[in-house]
């Protein structure tokens, strides 16, 4: 009598049921995501905000058998894939028109922040967690910088509501920083160059940076420009140090996630290697559209009301860090660029 057949599924076969496991939920978090595209690009908003509203509207899709492994998969592998990616972006040699001062002066910014988040948040009853997460968002750069920490941070210390309400807050602030900033600043009689440098080191996304520096010159949002991407070149730093932190509770002791070593990695390989500028598009376009969909993803898997269920203390945060960063970094402008 012939046996039944009773090999294991060799790799292919796996793959293919994986594939077929993730599709729904993936398809659904894409589909999200060049909807927040399209929005983003037709009326001038921050996509990252319409990823993650349009997300939290299919929230009933969130412990659907089709869609669930897709999303669970969107919202982590394509995250850390997406901020790993990030590392192409990053270039510094035009950061030197600021000289040495400023650049040092973003440095202490930043590091000043991120404590100030820790003592914000435990102020208010929230965990070290959170304030690394909503300190680093507002130091460094908003919404990449809060998925890019979130993905670092161990799973027990912070949930994923946590990670959507610093998404939503820093860059409801940043958008409203882009207008408020420059018309403070002017009003303060600052030089272009110390304008631009002030909207380079306080506001939290790029996007909105760039607007609000070239809506004063072109000096200003130069400037800006490149002051913003010195807080984004300490991206990996802050990782590492967040890393670090928990490093305990880590597998591999003090060993650092994958996708940090890839991001460093592929910084260094940006500003010592040449490469053509198609590339560097193509790869800047597919990180943006991971981060999207990543943040479509985890859109769908929280609703309002579990976001919103520990009341208003984690919007004091993020704003007193906000406003801890706005001040500093007038005094530093005062004192070291009058």
């Amino acid at each position: 009598m012939t046996q039944p057949d009773t090999a294991p599924p060799g790799r292919w076969d796996r793959a293919k049921a994986w594939a077929l496991e993730i599709k729904g939920g993936l398809f659904l978090a894409a589909t999200i995501a060049l909807a927040a595209s399209f929005l983003g690009e037709h009326y001038g908003a921050p996509a990252m905000l319409f990823a993650l509203l349009l997300g939290m509207a299919f929230n009933f899709l969130a412990t659907n058998e089709a869609a669930a492994p897709g999303i669970g998969f969107s919202s982590k592998t394509l995250l850390r894939v997406g901020v790993a990616l990030l590392g192409l972006r990053l270039t510094f040699e035009d950061v030197a028109q600021l000289g040495w001062t400023p650049v040092i002066g973003v440095a202490g910014l930043l590091v000043l922040t991120l404590g100030a988040g820790v003592l914000i948040a435990r102020a208010f009853g929230r965990p070290l967690a959170f304030g690394l997460l909503s300190g680093g968002a507002v130091a460094i750069c908003g919404a990449s910088a809060a998925l890019a920490i979130a993905a670092v941070l161990p799973k027990r210390h912070i949930k994923e509501e946590d990670v959507l309400f610093v998404v939503v807050g820093v860059t409801a602030l940043s958008t409203v920083a882009m207008v408020l900033y420059p018309v403070l600043f002017g009003a303060l009689g600052l030089t272009d160059l110390e304008i631009g440098y002030l909207i380079g080191a306080t506001i939290h996304d790029v996007a909105q940076v760039v607007g609000a520096g070239y809506s004063v010159s072109e000096t200003a949002g130069d400037i800006a420009t490149f002051t913003k991407l010195q807080r984004v070149a300490l991206l990996p730093v802050v990782l590492i140090v967040v890393a670090l932190c928990y490093r305990r509770e880590s597998a591999g002791g003090i060993g650092l996630p994958w996708f940090v070593i890839v991001f460093t990695i592929l910084m260094l390989v940006r500003n010592l290697v040449p490469l053509p500028e198609t590339l560097l598009t193509l790869v800047n376009e597919t990180s943006r559209f991971l981060l999207l969909t990543a943040i479509a993803a985890l859109g769908v898997k929280t609703s309002l009301g579990q976001m919103f269920a520990s009341g208003p203390r984690g919007f004091y945060v993020i704003g007193l860090e906000t406003l801890a960063l706005l001040t500093m970094a007038l005094i530093f402008a005062h004192t070291f660029m009058a």
